[in-house]
């Protein structure tokens, strides 16, 4: 009896910062194989730190990303002042989660009306969404310049920020300097709770999955700069036991790792952010959660739209109260002298949960760097969905299967999704 094979080749997924591929196997209906083939040349960053000052990672590692600049240089400072016994003031630590708020904000809203909207209503991209619902979209885009003029007057600008320095910035604004931002803020939060409402309409394919969950926690607040790290299933532990836990490995289809937690694969970013801490959030975020049908945790991917959405709304609204609250440090940064030793850093970049190790010699200078992305931590849960969605649909056709793909990459990582329609599809029987 002759075996039916059909391949579902996905030809290029752009911007996952480089190129990548999705191949999916059946045989006799079943799904035989699946690979996220990420082709990407390396970029050497871990391997061009070494040598480098202890000083320079956070302006160095901002590089990496442009969509999430801050989140990696959080990540540096945050490991970098760990390994030179360093705590920073209770008032830079808040002028850099505000900071980081502005990220969340520009970077989800991105996601949400650029990349991933348009997939819910119809549209091949946002241009054609524009067209028709103008209004929306602009609604999107002033969410979005919300959240890059906070990262402008606190970094100093919007892509790559220079005010940033190990031990906190290099110059602080005053209270007179951000009060500008309070009345775009509040504006922002109409936006972002409508935003809320209209992402909670879409129609949701009804996709769970139990991937193990990974974020940081905070005792008091939804976790942002800092943290310890939780799991949904079994104990927390601190940071300096990530690579522990959390291992990379190369696969023969991709150029890049894929980390396994204790051997598993797993998930950080929105889900698991939100599953982890949604009893953390402020007041009207946790409103819009419950206004939404957000649960206490969340599994459908589909629904990291919505999650997202909600986090905009946490942003917007702990970006105020740091602002109402502000006075201005005493001093814009800590002195960080060098030391050998090793630190650990980490924090929760839009997309998940980001990990920094440095180990520092007696000159100052880096041995050695290890940076962990979401990426590579959800590569094994993006290829676990996959298999499961194709076997699950395999009757459907080519082009709405196709889509199916599409929407499910989609849900998980901005830079594999930067551009509208990525995806063409091979289909071979034999």
């Amino acid at each position: 009896m002759n075996e039916e094979t059909r391949t579902l080749t996905v030809g290029a997924l752009t911007r996952v910062e480089g190129e990548g591929a999705l191949n999916v196997t059946l045989i006799d209906g079943a799904v035989d194989t699946v690979e996220l083939n990420i082709y990407e040349a390396p970029r050497f960053f871990e391997a061009f730190l070494r040598g480098r000052s202890y000083t320079e990672p956070p302006d160095i590692t901002a590089r990496v990303c442009g969509i999430c600049p801050v989140a990696y240089q959080v990540s540096a400072c945050n490991a970098i002042e760990d390994a030179c016994g360093v705590a920073i003031d209770p008032e830079l630590v808040a002028l850099r989660r505000l900071l980081y708020c502005g990220e969340w904000i520009h970077s989800h809203a991105l996601h949400i009306f650029l990349l991933h909207m348009p997939d819910f209503l119809g549209y091949p991209d946002a241009i054609a969404l524009a067209k028709d619902q103008r209004e929306l979209v602009e609604r999107g885009l002033a969410l979005k310049k919300a959240g890059n003029r906070l990262m402008e007057q606190i970094g100093g600008r919007a892509i790559h920020p220079v005010n940033v320095r190990l031990g906190g910035f290099y110059s602080t604004p005053s209270r007179a300097d951000l009060k500008p931002l309070t009345e775009t803020l509040r504006r922002a939060l109409d936006d972002a709770l409508y935003t809320v409402q209209r992402v909670a309409e879409f129609d949701f394919p009804d996709s769970e999955f139990d991937h193990e969950f990974l974020s940081l926690t905070d005792p008091l607040r939804y976790p942002i700069e800092n943290g310890t790290i939780a799991r949904s299933a079994g104990q927390p532990f601190p940071v300096e036991d990530f690579t522990t836990h959390v291992v990379e490995a190369q696969v023969p289809h991709s150029t890049a790792l894929q980390a396994t937690l204790d051997g598993g694969r797993y998930l950080t970013g929105p889900l698991a952010r939100y599953s982890l801490n949604s009893a953390k959030l402020s007041p009207i975020a946790a409103q819009s959660a419950a206004g939404a049908g957000l649960g206490v945790v969340c599994r459908n991917p589909f629904r990291s739209i919505v999650v997202r959405a909600v986090e905009v709304v946490y942003a917007v609204e702990e970006a105020l109260r740091i602002i109402a609250e502000y006075e201005r440090p005493s001093r814009p940064f800590v002195e960080v002298p060098a030391r050998a030793a090793v630190g650990h850093g980490v924090s929760e970049a839009p997309r998940g949960l980001l990990y920094h190790r440095y180990q520092i010699g007696e000159d100052g200078l880096i041995r050695a760097a290890t940076m962990v992305p979401p990426t590579s931590q959800n590569q094994a849960a993006i290829e676990h969905e996959m298999g499961q969605l194709v076997a699950a649909n395999a009757a459907l056709d080519d082009a709405s299967l196709t889509s199916l793909c599409e929407k499910s990459i989609r849900n998980h990582d901005p830079c594999i999704s930067c551009s509208a329609h990525f995806l063409t599809l091979t289909v071979q029987r034999g």
